[in-house]
């Protein structure tokens, strides 16, 4: 199937009309999310709510960028190949991240939330704490070894704490 220029035109112009709308509902819940308050008057939302949330609409817009080129070109053309593989790194780092999340909740912590780069092998760790002893971050630090595989020098755990 070729693709004219006019329809490759629309199908683009389609798509960016639909990541604006989906970027002013991001924006517009956003903002009702941070609006809403608790029954003590301090903000319901907090950082580990508030960086997945961030997170979740970073990755929704890069799909949806990759889903553009990939309705662009031809399946078999290098350009397909590439956006393909990208969203399924994209997808995999999102897998991975909520497994880690889920095994060191297991350890006891109330939140905490993994970052994956799927441009360098560096994992970031924020975990809900006032402090991180060394036990606790030596048995982190092996989880996430032997799950991903990743040396010390590219793991970084962090203590931040915030109210649930």
């Amino acid at each position: 199937m070729v693709m004219t220029n006019k329809k490759k035109i629309i199908i683009m112009s389609g798509l960016v009309l639909l990541l604006a709308v989906t970027a002013v509902f991001n924006f517009v819940l956003a903002g009702a999310t941070d609006s809403s308050v608790s029954a003590g008057g301090s903000v319901t939302t907090n950082y580990f709510t508030t960086y997945r949330n961030e997170r979740t609409t970073t990755r929704n817009e890069e799909l949806v960028q990759l889903d553009s080129v990939i309705a662009l070109y031809e399946e078999g053309s290098e350009e397909y190949q590439e956006a393909a593989g990208m969203k399924l790194e994209i997808v995999t780092a999102m897998e991975q991240e909520l497994i880690l999340e889920t095994m060191i909740k297991s350890l006891g912590f109330s939140d905490c939330v993994v970052s994956l780069s799927t441009e360098s092998d560096n994992v970031n760790v924020f975990i809900n704490s006032a402090e991180l002893n060394y036990d606790t971050a030596l048995q982190i630090y092996n989880m996430l070894k032997n799950e991903t595989g990743i040396v010390a020098g590219n793991i970084i755990i962090m203590p931040v704490y915030s109210e649930s």
